[in-house]
Order: structure tokens, then C-alpha cells, then sequence
């Protein structure tokens, strides 16, 4: 079993910074797979990025070269680094975990956190 945690979201500018953080429980999280997610109002869940167990990174294109996906293991944390934000990426962002590697893929995670709100306004 793995509970996962997000944190960190908040209200912010066009062209400002963020970073989610995704907090794990469960002693084989390094073993998993974590995709982010978001969803916006009336719209599909939406890949965002995801990172491998052993650190390979994997992002969607609207958010690539403005994102960053990493991870520390040993503290059983997955973070999400968002730079250069704009309204486009208003939504709820979710972390998930799966064993797949099929990152993008939303039907292979077997864990979801709660979500957390980013807006993206001025």
C-alpha cells in the first residue's frame, strides 16, 4: 500500500515559480513509478510529467522546458518544479504512483493523491 500526499499549491503571478511536493507513505516507494497529473475545470485529467524508480524523466509537451520532475527516495518524496507559469496551468494537480511504465497512460496507477490547487492569475 502506498498514501500519497500533495502540498504546495497555491495562488500565484504569470511568470512565477512553484513547487508541488508529493509525500509518500509505504516502505517500496522507491520501487514505483510517480506520474503527475493535472485537471482543470470542465476538462480531462491531464499528463503532466512523470519519473521512473530510477530517475528517468518523462514530460508532456505543453509544460516541457518549464517543469522539472524529481525525486528523493530515501525521503520518500516526488517534487514538481513549475517555472515560468502561466494561466494555462491553472488546475488541481494530482501525483500517482504505478509500477507501469506506461507514464502517461492514467489507468495504470494504482495510487492517487488528493490533489492540490495551482491558479494561475493576475
Amino acid at each position: 500500500q502506498v498514501q500519497l500526499v500533495e502540498s504546495g499549491g497555491d495562488l500565484v503571478q504569470p511568470g512565477d515559480s512553484l513547487r508541488l511536493s508529493c509525500a509518500a507513505s509505504g516502505r517500496t516507494f522507491s520501487n514505483y513509478n510517480v506520474g503527475w497529473f493535472r485537471q482543470a475545470p470542465g476538462k480531462e485529467r491531464e499528463f503532466v510529467g512523470g519519473i521512473t524508480q530510477i530517475g528517468s524523466t518523462y514530460y508532456g509537451d505543453s509544460v516541457k522546458a518549464r517543469f522539472t520532475i524529481s525525486r528523493h527516495n530515501a525521503e520518500n518524496m516526488v517534487y514538481l518544479q513549475m517555472n515560468n507559469l502561466k494561466p494555462e496551468d491553472t488546475a488541481v494537480y494530482y501525483c500517482a504512483a504505478t509500477y507501469s511504465d506506461y507514464l502517461e497512460r492514467i489507468d495504470v496507477y494504482d495510487y492517487w493523491g488528493q490533489g492540490t490547487q495551482v491558479t494561475v492569475s493576475s
